[in-house]
């Protein structure tokens, strides 16, 4: 399957990478408002390099679009590759703006072009086998869900200005988690905040740490935090706790090796940040994406699920704004 790749940032380039392990698929174009972006990582995988989205849309052998470039472009160019009937795979979120996410959905909908969104955690096999535990029963029904999810280092303030802000940039990869672990829908939501890392990040009207409560219509709880910094790496871990018992995903570490010495006993540290922490989940996403195209599976992440995510971060930036919790609208 020939796919087009729009963007060849940070994210492009490991979607790149898959596309050109994967038996399955063939990088045929790379797309980037930088031409030499564009022709460095075109080359490195034999693939047509342009900064023009639709001419290279228009090519009749193309199977599927990757959608990798910067937010405030996403709209447009799932509109463009879903009017093509290009089943279209999109990094989050769809955009910041939720009016511009419904009219963008609607419009898919009515092509009936298929829509993937980049939550890649939910393709994490250690997050995987804890949501199939949950689902075959084994904490009984979920009580306390508990993520932890916290970044080595935070971004620049320049980052931090476009970026929408941590709920909608950071934690919305969380308050996905959140929801396909509950299993229903969060009803309610408190959030809370402080710049203690970096007062640049302050300076540019965000914070960079960060809790949040959600409470269900059952009760169930979810407690989320996050931060910009954590000296010993990136930290992502998940309990879930339940009527019959816990689960736990651990931080995976390089080596398993343990190091006993007159002084210490150690271990690895956890892996340094996304790119090393997620590279399974980043392969499952391209097969499912790839089986979507070949029609032997329906979209595991929806349009739906990625304006699910967004109204739960705007109603954490609310929440930290009033003080006090809000409802989660419907």
């Amino acid at each position: 399957m020939k796919l087009a790749l729009l963007g060849a940032g940070r994210i492009g380039q490991v979607h790149a990478a898959n596309i050109h392990l994967s038996p399955r698929a063939q990088l045929h174009a790379v797309v980037d408002v930088n031409p030499e972006a564009a022709s460095a990582l075109a080359q490195r995988y034999g693939a047509k390099a342009s900064t023009d989205p639709k001419a290279v849309l228009n090519d009749p052998a193309l199977a599927g679009v990757l959608v990798c470039t910067s937010t405030d472009t996403h709209v447009e160019l799932i509109l463009e590759a879903a009017r093509r009937k290009l089943p279209v795979f999109c990094e989050k979120p769809i955009d910041l703006d939720l009016a511009k996410v419904d009219t963008c959905l609607q419009e898919v909908q009515r092509t009936g072009t298929p829509l993937i969104i980049g939550f890649n955690r939910r393709f994490d096999p250690h997050f995987r086998t804890l949501r199939e535990g949950i689902r075959k029963g084994e904490v009984g029904d979920v009580e306390i869900v508990k993520i932890t999810s916290r970044d080595p280092a935070p971004p620049s303030p320049a980052y931090v200005r476009t970026s929408g802000g941590i709920f909608r940039d950071m934690m919305i990869h969380d308050l996905d988690m959140a929801r396909f672990l509950l299993g229903e829908e969060p009803v309610e939501l408190f959030a809370t905040g402080s710049c203690l890392v970096d007062p640049g990040i302050g300076q540019a009207g965000d914070i960079d740490t960060a809790m949040v409560v959600l409470k269900t219509q059952r009760g169930a709880l979810c407690h989320i935090d996050n931060s910009r910094r954590a000296v010993y790496g990136y930290d992502q871990r998940i309990e879930v706790f339940g009527s019959k018992g816990m689960l736990q995903a651990a931080n995976p570490v390089p080596t398993t090796v343990t190091r006993y010495t007159r002084d210490t006993v150690s271990v690895d540290k956890p892996y340094h940040f996304f790119l090393e922490r997620y590279p399974e989940a980043y392969r499952a996403e391209l097969d499912h994406f790839l089986d979507v195209i070949e029609k032997r599976a329906e979209p595991m992440v929806t349009g739906s699920d990625g304006r699910r995510s967004l109204i739960l971060a705007e109603a954490a930036v609310q929440s930290l704004k009033l003080g006090r919790p809000v409802p989660v609208p419907g």
